[in-house]
């Protein structure tokens, strides 16, 4: 069973201002090919199809603890996409054409479907597909595949970093590039464990540098770059027994039993340009008096 908590895995900045295109070229890192919808969803369907958890439980601990923190990759992502979309349009009477301004934006479904918000697509506007999905059931195979998606994910994140200085894209991507490296690594002990290869000597593919990427420097100092955390208060313990020892950035591997600190999720003002929430005034009354009466005040 998974359990939500109310906050994102990092506060993200309120920006200024909106950029749709930096939010269409985010929308990648969300429901691209190696997005964190491909990162959860692969290791979901891994973590309930392994085989021989009770015999192999490191590995089945790791790929579990990960996927819950991939859950919460989805939703800071989305969240982020939807920062970049602030003030894009304006209220007014539907003739004045307010949605005008996403007429020649990159992604102009997000002010069609969406009402400026994230969707579970790619920067062409493409839908995430389930044939991302790799579960193969053999131990080596489906690790060796997420220590390629990791490093596909990575070079991805490195790139939409380079396309967009909006402030709330790049402090988010900053913070997945250090997350990604300590996923990269992991899978990487996971192989050597198993196998007996140690992988980092091909290492870095790509770079695991984040030295030179300055929004990555407030989570280096937070120490995100060593910690593994078991995203449970009481299982998946023996992640410990791989996530153990020396890091390649001279660092030293350490679990966290439960989660991060954790920011606030954003509160998204209301678009009435969007029809969005759809709520007036007086419905907003009916419900709130709807409420107290089933509360019994």
């Amino acid at each position: 069973m998974f359990t939500r908590i109310n906050r994102l895995a990092i506060e993200l900045p309120e920006p200024a201002y909106g950029d749709a295109n930096a939010a269409a070229a985010v929308q990648e890192l969300l429901g691209g090919r190696f997005g964190e919808m491909s990162t959860l969803n692969n290791y979901l369907f891994q973590s309930f199809n392994f085989r021989g958890k009770s015999k192999l439980k490191p590995f089945y601990d790791l790929v579990s603890s990960i996927t819950a923190e991939e859950v919460g990759h989805v939703e800071l992502v989305s969240n982020a996409i939807n920062l970049c979309m602030k003030g894009i349009t304006r209220p007014g009477d539907p003739d004045t054409t307010p949605l005008n301004n996403g007429l020649n934006k990159r992604n102009t479904y997000q002010f069609i479907a969406t009402a400026q918000t994230a969707m579970p697509g790619d920067s062409m506007g493409k839908s995430w597909t389930g044939d991302y999905v790799f579960s193969s059931g053999n131990l080596v195979l489906d690790l060796l595949h997420n220590f390629f998606l990791e490093c596909g994910a990575r070079t991805h994140k490195m790139r939409v970093y380079e396309m967009t200085d909006h402030p709330t894209a790049r402090a988010m991507i900053g913070y997945l590039l250090v997350r990604g490296g300590v996923h990269i690594v992991a899978y990487a002990k996971a192989l050597e464990i198993a196998t007996g290869v140690d992988l980092t000597k091909m290492l870095p593919v790509p770079d695991l540098d984040n030295e030179q990427f300055d929004a990555t420097h407030p989570y280096i100092a937070m120490g995100l770059n060593r910690k593994l955390f078991t995203f449970s208060y009481q299982d998946y313990q023996d992640i410990a027994m791989i996530w153990r020892g020396p890091l390649p950035d001279g660092g030293t591997a350490e679990v966290i039993q439960g989660v991060p600190d954790g920011g606030l999720v954003p509160e998204l003002d209301e678009l009435p340009e969007e029809f969005a929430p759809g709520v007036s005034r007086e419905d907003f009354m009916k419900i709130a008096e709807r409420l107290q009466r089933s509360a019994g005040m």
